[in-house]
């Protein structure tokens, strides 16, 4: 199992934001008997782009590019966890911390508290995603670069990448 030296080594320091998501792991780990995982057997779905995420991928081996690290960007310290082999999840939501505090006690204040401490454990809001599709690709008739088709959009009988498309909106004029 991964440890705390493993996220601080990735993360490149050590700070409270780091500990949220470290703890939201272990947390989740515990409550959904969640193992590394090596595939889209475990998926996050966070709801900031914090440092705790990198502590994420380090403990559970979620990431953007497997497809199951996603952001459902709120602005909250808030984490739902799924585990697809048992079809369970959880949304842990960070706690009120004591106010006033500098940013060493902080660090400190969330290093000395167990997960239980700092998560209120709610139930997910948003379904278990699908799994990561592959789409075909195209080159665009523009720019030469080529796209994922689900990102394609055709104008004039050209394919057109999103960069090189102009929406047509007649309310945004």
């Amino acid at each position: 199992m991964k440890t705390w030296n493993d996220c601080v080594a990735f993360h490149g320091h050590e700070c409270g934001g780091l500990t949220i998501g470290y703890k939201a792991s272990l947390y989740a780990i515990e409550l959904l008997n969640l193992e590394f995982s090596a595939d889209e057997q475990v998926v996050c779905i966070s709801e900031n782009d914090a440092c705790g995420v990198d502590a994420v991928q380090v403990m559970l081996g979620c990431s953007i590019g497997k497809g199951n690290l996603l952001f459902h960007i709120r602005g909250k310290q808030a984490f739902s966890f799924y585990n697809r082999k048992t079809d369970k999840s959880v949304r842990l939501v960070l706690k009120p911390r004591p106010e006033g505090m500098t940013k060493a006690e902080s660090f400190a204040y969330y290093q000395g508290c167990k997960p239980e401490e700092m998560f209120d454990v709610k139930e997910t809001t948003i379904r278990l995603p699908e799994k990561a599709r592959l789409f075909d690709s195209y080159v665009c008739d523009c720019c030469g670069e080529t796209t994922g088709a689900n990102w394609i959009r055709l104008s004039g009988g050209k394919k057109l990448c999103l960069d090189c498309y102009e929406s047509y909106d007649r309310f945004d004029v």
